[in-house]
């Protein structure tokens, strides 16, 4: 899939676990684990804002488009 979903790398350098994310946007840890694996068909405007608030970063840092 030429889209990439980086949420480990920023969840890396921010020092969190994914645990923590997952308590923060109020998802379980397995939907979670679901974006980041790129398993999920899309993703809401409203939890890409939610990530993004929590990571402190951008759209771009968790999202990524590579070409096949």
């Amino acid at each position: 899939m030429p889209i990439i979903v980086n949420i480990d790398v920023m969840l890396a350098k921010r020092k969190m676990q994914s645990k923590e994310l997952a308590e923060i946007l109020d998802i379980t840890p397995a939907n979670l684990s679901i974006l980041k694996t790129g398993k999920a068909k899309g993703i809401r405007f409203e939890s890409l804002e939610a990530i993004c608030k929590a990571l402190d970063c951008q759209p771009g840092d968790i999202l990524e488009y590579r070409e096949e």
